[in-house]
């Protein structure tokens, strides 16, 4: 008689996100993606770090609706600036108001996993903090940053993958890929922990 960690399992990104997708396929090839719907809107004295996890775990369990021999992941991610959430933008006006307050100051960013297995229910998490040192930025380079890149849909305004690595002088952090919204050192272990092979 097979045990529940011998059954065959699925791989579920409860996500539409096309950032963490692409991350998730260094690690796995074939997995499916759920949209979890879930609001995203912060708690009264609700932490940033507090509010990345507390978020990857409900998008895990929403996107896990339904789903039995599965391994569902949900991720999320709070950017803040001296206490301040920085929300994705969600227009060229809003972005160039985030990086001019950025602008030569540190924004931390939590990046939030939980990987639950509906096998037995349990859930793993892990929450990762990177530090991104902003170089002062003068109005015209904000604007032609955003003109070309237009991320009006990235926490904290800028793709950190493309053009916007130029916007720093440093990032502090234990997970590159953490600060584009998966951080797959973490994600690796909680894996193996639920009895995946990786690599």
């Amino acid at each position: 008689m097979s045990t529940d960690r011998e059954r065959a399992v699925s791989i579920v990104l409860g996500s539409t996100s096309r950032y963490r997708a692409e991350l998730l396929r260094r690690l796995i090839v074939d997995f499916e993606q759920r949209a979890p719907g879930t609001d995203e809107a912060a708690l009264a004295g609700e932490t940033a770090s507090t509010r990345a996890l507390r978020l990857a775990v409900a998008k895990a369990q929403a996107a896990a609706e339904g789903l039995q021999d599965a391994l569902v992941l949900g991720s999320d991610q709070v950017a803040e600036l001296d206490g301040l959430t920085l929300d994705k933008p969600g227009s060229v006006e809003n972005a160039c108001r985030q990086l001019a307050m950025s602008s030569g100051r540190i924004v931390q960013f939590h990046t939030a996993l939980c990987v639950l297995d509906t096998r037995d229910g349990s859930r793993h998490t892990h929450v990762d903090l990177t530090r991104v040192h902003f170089r002062r930025l003068d109005r015209a380079e904000i604007e032609r940053y955003v003109e070309r890149e237009k991320p009006i849909d990235c926490a904290g305004s800028f793709k950190c993958e493309g053009l916007g690595i130029s916007l720093f002088e440093r990032i502090d952090n234990r997970d590159p890929s953490a600060l584009i919204g998966l951080p797959l050192i973490a994600l690796a272990r909680l894996l193996r922990e639920c009895g995946l092979v990786i690599p």
